[in-house]
């Protein structure tokens, strides 16, 4: 029964996040066909780009927030105590976290985005230091060192694409960067909540994205993103069937990410999500055109290597000092 859930568990992450980034690539680097008459009359087609990121994640969170409160009206999780504070501190670091890494896809390749986004245990490795004042092994830091050293091999630019904005470090890859930052002080947040507290995922689950709901609609409206995504629908009605098709995967992926850790702990969940992510990167490279060079492919390797190796050595949490 504990192997069977394990694989259902396993099986139910693997499916919906593999659809998800599939239906995330889709709206954000899909080409929006429209037809324009031309002054000499003859008609040409052009093409727009999904640009909306914060109405992106706005869908993915009021979703998320609705599984959770059905979920916790079918099973209950008692009382939650934690601080208000501490949850909308989270709430903004997490929704930065996902904005800017949903924005980078305007200007990356999703492989690129995801391998970039596997370098998290960087920051919070940092931020467990300075703020936590944990101790980590020198193996650790060798495997985040490979972390490093595969992502730059990844994001290096090609000799033979020698202009300003190929050879440069990007506005994408300076957006994963900052995602990366605020993925390391949601981390550090959540151990805190965890220590005080103890909420269940679920209960976490609904709060976080009830805050970011919030927090998410004031920032729509303010900037008037609203207006224009809804010129753009009107357009192409499709997406919108494609952001709930978004919504339902994430959080249904979410729900069995609680699942997993609570009854097989954080080890076996770190190493399903990790090769749920390379056959995420293995699908866009198919589906997708986004070819890699043989640099790239040994770069991806490196850095889902020393992610499997940190997964099956951290059997024990960091000291603190």
């Amino acid at each position: 029964m504990h192997k069977n859930k394990f694989f259902l568990y396993a099986g139910g992450i693997f499916l919906s996040y593999f659809y998800f980034g599939i239906v995330q690539e889709k709206i954000t680097r899909g080409k929006y066909p429209y037809e324009v008459v031309e002054q000499d009359g003859t008609v040409s087609t052009k093409y727009e780009k999904y640009t909306f990121a914060l109405t992106l994640v706005f869908v993915q969170c009021v979703v998320n927030f609705l599984v959770a409160k059905v979920s916790q009206t079918i099973w209950p999780q008692g009382e939650d105590k934690t601080h208000k504070l501490y949850y909308a501190s989270m709430s903004v670091t997490y929704l930065l976290a996902m904005v800017c890494s949903n924005m980078a896809l305007q200007w990356v390749s999703y492989p690129t985005q995801v391998v970039g986004k596997s370098a998290k245990p960087i920051p919070v490795m940092i931020l467990g230091v300075l703020l936590g004042k944990k101790i980590y092994t020198a193996r650790k830091y060798l495997f985040v060192f490979m972390i490093v050293f595969g992502i730059v091999l990844f994001m290096l630019k090609d000799q033979a694409k020698t202009s300003t904005q190929d050879s440069t470090l990007g506005v994408g890859e300076l957006l994963l960067v900052l995602s990366l930052l605020m993925d390391g002080l949601t981390g550090a947040i959540q151990d805190r909540i965890r220590a005080e507290s103890k909420p269940t995922g679920l209960q976490m689950m609904q709060v976080a994205n009830a805050w970011c709901t919030l927090f998410l609609a004031v920032t729509i409206l303010i900037t008037g993103e609203y207006a224009a995504f809804f010129e753009f629908a009107k357009r192409f009605p499709f997406v919108v069937n494609n952001l709930l098709i978004l919504g339902v995967t994430s959080s249904i992926g979410q729900l069995f990410l609680y699942s997993m850790v609570s009854e097989f702990g954080p080890l076996v969940l770190s190493v399903v999500t990790t090769t749920r992510k390379f056959f995420t990167v293995l699908a866009s490279v198919l589906l997708f055109g986004n070819a890699l060079s043989a640099r790239q492919w040994t770069g991806t390797i490196i850095v889902f290597a020393a992610l499997f190796l940190d997964a099956f050595y951290s059997k024990t949490t960091p000291k603190k000092k």
